[in-house]
């Protein structure tokens, strides 16, 4: 779980040298940046009742030792939204030696706002202008030279998936850490704007109580703006009457004078002043006809744009069915042709081939060949894959093309995102849906979320019911719980009170991905899917040997009999490694994968010689459908309250039993 953000930012400052924070607007390549700059050692904080989060990493630029602060991407500076007031936070909190705002050179003017907050508040800046080589297919050339010069901040264009452009913006970088002094504004609000903040300037320049240490200008600008934070600071001087007194006259000043709030005044005049300077130092040309654009329009296009995401499907379902059969089928043979021999030879060597040795090969031999043919094949497959839709913006497109669909579900389109991504994993698309209007549209996604198999439950479907029934029968499994997932978000969307509110989606067009940036994003999430199930793996393993070995297992497994056997036609002690796959779903495949090989052999890797066909589709089933992992029961209890999280588990299990006893029918039914 993500530690306190305020406690975690100064615990960063505290071991480097210098602090650097990246912020954009969504979508803009910041993620990029910041994956070429660090590695594996990334944290995620965030601030109490607050669950957007900030990433936190270290890195080395020469002798120097780099704190690296990743804000969330966000459009502006306040507290309009959880993204903003957060990243705004981060930055006050953090007070960084330079910020590294990310612009988009395809969209300058937007961009541009953020940037002038992060000026006005008096930090150092520097600003990469990414995706330059985008912004020259579609005719747009800018004047990097000129932008700084208005900006009054070093301005560095890249290409970040390429990595072009990131050394010289990091030398800028610390050029501009190494000469800190302090540069006047370069840009100015109109004359009547100016005099209301060049007043309020003047009476709060002989304090020095001022918080976050921000200069006289950025709190008289967010004194004018009615920031909470610093009108409470305001409000808490027992000497501050004047300055008090002088705040409401400047802003009833601006309103009689302009006739609007002083905080819609200056937005509306950043606004223009972004416009402005894009204007100035863009040159546009009639943009060439780009194999993206046409692309797109087929993805979003209903008649075009359904069968492709059809073909992608199944392209997905084929790629991982037929690569991960071979690398899992690989990495097995492997195992027990090379690693199992060596592994083997110490413990039987040192402590015989009593109790004690053959429970400790469960989990260092045989459990870790499950995990091999499990993880690697099928996760970190999947991963590759998410990692390039992700990329290449088709998920986006996806949200577009089923915006009708997820509103039957009470739904926006947006929600179809982290519902794809939560076929990687549950955890992080359940706090995806965060963008949602509503608590009420975060639980019924939160809801279809967990019924959507994550990979560590494809790898269950893959890795058993493809390998021993047949690629048919897994097919059968996702259609049945697509089938599921729909019924449910109808059923939930007519029966929760309220509906669903309007939301505006910015559309993105498709880019062409970096293999460095893909493969480091697949690699840092495979990173941490080891790192998390390998003890639970190994431990898992060896407490199931324990009980095997010392026959406890079919003691603990006859209280399961009535269930299993009975209702769902399974052996009892697969009851066991469903329990014991809460941990993690595909414990479940991993330990029973272990429990057959150490009874029947390593040719019972397949299953086929401990459980039938059939009995492998029903174990799949209520194996995908069942109550979700702890990771994601925490995270369900985070974004939603423990009571809701409870409910949507007791939902889960009496779905699963349910829908797994039928199937034991159905599938009887069909083979007599």
């Amino acid at each position: 779980m993500p530690m306190s953000c305020h406690g975690a930012l100064q615990e960063l400052r505290q071991g480097v040298h210098l602090t650097v924070a990246l912020a954009g607007n969504p979508n803009v390549g910041k993620s990029s940046i910041f994956n070429w700059l660090t590695g594996m050692g990334v944290e995620t904080a965030n601030y109490p009742g607050k669950t957007v989060e900030v990433q936190l990493a270290e890195t080395r630029y020469g002798d120097r030792t780099i704190g690296i602060v990743d804000l969330p991407g966000t459009y502006a500076l306040g507290g309009i939204s959880e993204d903003q007031w957060v990243a705004r936070q981060a930055l006050l909190d953090t007070r960084p030696d330079a910020v590294v705002l990310v612009l988009d050179a395809t969209n300058l003017a937007r961009n541009l706002y953020l940037g002038l907050q992060i000026l006005d508040l008096g930090l150092p800046m520097i600003a990469a202008l990414n995706v330059v080589d985008q912004a020259e297919a579609r005719g747009i050339q800018v004047d990097a030279q000129r932008l700084g010069e208005i900006l009054g901040s070093p301005v560095v264009p890249t290409v970040a998936t390429r990595g072009t452009g990131l050394d010289a913006l990091m030398a800028r970088v610390m050029d501009r850490v190494s000469h800190p002094a302090p540069l006047p504004p370069r840009l100015r609000y109109s004359v009547d704007v100016e005099a209301a903040i060049g007043k309020l300037e003047r009476g709060l320049a002989s304090r020095d109580d001022r918080p976050h240490a921000l200069s006289p200008r950025a709190i008289a600008i967010l004194l004018l703006e009615g920031d909470p934070e610093i009108a409470a600071w305001l409000a808490g001087l027992e000497d501050a009457d004047e300055l008090v007194e002088l705040r409401d006259e400047m802003r009833a000043v601006l309103r009689e004078i302009r006739g609007e709030d002083a905080a819609l005044l200056l937005a509306r005049e950043r606004h223009g002043l972004s416009g402005l300077i894009a204007a100035e130092v863009e040159r546009r040309q009639p943009p060439r006809a780009l194999t993206a654009d046409r692309l797109w329009r087929l993805a979003t296009t209903p008649i075009t744009g359904l069968p492709l995401l059809g073909l992608v499907l199944a392209g997905i379902f084929s790629f991982l069915f037929y690569v991960g059969d071979w690398l899992s089928t690989g990495f097995s043979s492997l195992w027990t042709a090379v690693a199992s021999p060596v592994i083997r030879w110490p413990f039987v060597t040192l402590l015989g081939d009593g109790v004690l040795a053959r429970t400790l090969l469960w989990g260092f031999d045989a459990g870790i060949n499950a995990a091999l043919a499990v993880g690697i094949p099928y996760v970190l497959t999947f991963y590759l894959l998410l990692a390039l839709l992700e990329d290449t913006g088709y998920l986006n497109a996806v949200a577009f093309l089923t915006d009708q669909i997820m509103h039957k579900l009470g739904l926006h389109g947006r929600a179809a995102i982290p519902l794809v991504a939560g076929a990687g994993c549950n955890v992080p698309a359940i706090m995806g849906t965060r963008v949602l209007g509503s608590m009420r549209e975060r639980i019924i996604a939160s809801t279809l979320i967990v019924l959507t198999p994550c990979s560590a439950r494809t790898a269950v479907i893959l890795g058993a019911v493809s390998l021993t029934a047949g690629w048919k029968a897994a097919l059968a499994i996702y259609a049945v719980t697509f089938a599921l997932a729909l019924l449910t978000g109808i059923g939930m969307h007519r029966m929760l009170p309220g509906r669903g509110t309007g939301l505006v989606m910015e559309m993105f067009p498709f880019r062409r991905p970096g293999a460095r940036a893909i493969l480091k994003k697949t690699w840092y999430r495979f990173y941490h899917f080891i790192a998390v199930a390998t003890p639970i793996v190994l431990g898992g393993s060896i407490v199931l040997g324990g009980l095997y070995e010392t026959g406890l297992l079919w003691l603990l497994a006859r209280p399961l009999r009535p269930v299993m056997e009975g209702w769902l036609g399974l052996p009892a002690v697969a009851g066991l490694t469903l329990i014991v796959a809460v941990l993690r779903k595909e414990l479940a495949l991993q330990l029973l994968i272990t429990l057959a090989m150490v009874r029947y052999g390593p040719q019972a890797s397949n299953l086929l010689s401990f459980m039938r066909p059939d009995q492998i589709v029903v174990y799949a089933l209520v194996n995908t459908i069942y109550i979700p992992c702890v990771a994601t029961i925490a995270v369900l209890a985070r974004e939603l309250g423990w009571r809701r999280a409870l409910l949507i588990s007791t939902f889960t299990i009496a779905l699963a039993l349910l829908v797994g006893g039928a199937a034991r029918e159905i599938l009887a039914w069909l083979a007599g």
